[in-house]
């Protein structure tokens, strides 16, 4: 196959490689008939034969080490998952360890044990609600058609887009409210516990921070943003008990969701480096602490292949 020669030429090794970073967020045990393009263990599992194959894939505080002393081997590459999904543990973790890769994991920590983020409330709500209308007009939200799975995808795309950028403190009781109006009883297993979390450690992974509450950093104070970024950084030194030195920004759209002073906020913490959502690949010289992250989502070989290949030109 073409591509392997293909992405060494667009990622040598050395000075002029690039380094490229790939984001997840969950792995589904099974196809979800809502949203069947969202990763589950049959797709995962086939990618990551395709990049244990193509790539050299690297912990990512060691490619970060390489990239900065021009040791980048060719075609190098990480695995990052943010939020800190249960299915992270429970259906990512096994498929890594067959293929023997390791993958850096991006916690929220104030949702461990039991919490959830609140576009899962709505994701779930939506989805369980046995309603063929859902009026939310009490909350400002309009009123929303569930009788096909395409409405459903519609009503959860047009609440995500009202709430996202709200006021912390007011997305939740939105949300929370928005469940009760459903009629639905919020899951509490949608996320990681802290036992989990630390057998991902265990088990060779790294474990990054990725703020408390997983707020948009941009809407924040810098104290505010001091707090969360900290905060999160400080729980999982103390639950791991070691240093974590790597930070994933909420959302990490630059400008949108976090700003130049937020990265200034994650450098004087002492991370050593943290990455965004921007797409892209990092060259030797480029900024540690807004490292661009992407992720293919097409569903065959040749196509999930040449995007990256793309992405890697694009840099």
């Amino acid at each position: 196959m073409l591509l392997k020669p293909l992405l060494q030429w667009a990622s040598p090794a050395g000075a002029s490689g690039h380094l490229s970073v790939l984001i997840f967020h969950r792995v589904l045990s099974e196809p979800d008939p809502l949203f069947p393009e969202e990763m589950h263990a049959r797709r995962f599992d086939a990618l990551c034969g395709w990049l244990a194959s193509w790539f050299n894939v690297l912990p990512l505080d060691e490619a970060v080490e390489r990239l900065k002393a021009g040791r980048l081997p060719a075609r190098a590459a990480c695995l990052t998952f943010d939020d800190g999904y249960a299915d992270n543990h429970h259906v990512a973790l096994p498929i890594l360890q067959r293929h023997l890769l390791k993958a850096t994991f991006f916690i929220a920590t104030r949702f461990l044990d039991g919490g959830r983020m609140w576009n899962d409330t709505i994701i779930e709500s939506i989805r369980r609600c046995n309603m063929a209308v859902l009026d939310l007009s009490p909350l400002g939200l309009g009123r929303h058609a569930l009788d096909s799975i395409a409405n459903r995808r519609a009503a959860i795309a047009s609440l995500i887009d009202q709430i996202k950028y709200r006021p912390l403190a007011e997305r939740i009781t939105l949300t929370e409210q928005l469940g009760h109006l459903a009629g639905v009883q919020s899951s509490h297993d949608l996320m990681m516990t802290s036992d989990e979390v630390k057998a991902m450690r265990h088990a060779g992974m790294q474990i990054g921070a990725h703020t408390m509450s997983h707020p948009i950093l941009a809407r924040l104070t810098d104290e505010q943003a001091r707090q969360e970024i900290e905060g999160s950084k400080c729980f999982l030194e103390q639950l791991l008990g070691e240093r974590v030195g790597l930070f994933a920004y909420p959302n990490g759209k630059p400008g949108d969701d976090y700003t130049p002073q937020s990265v200034d906020v994650v450098r004087s913490l002492g991370f050593d480096a943290a990455v965004s959502t921007h797409w892209g690949a990092l060259a030797m010289g480029g900024d540690l602490y807004q490292i661009p992250r992407f992720t293919p989502w097409d569903s065959t070989k040749l196509r999930f292949g040449a995007r990256l290949l793309a992405n890697l030109r694009s840099a």
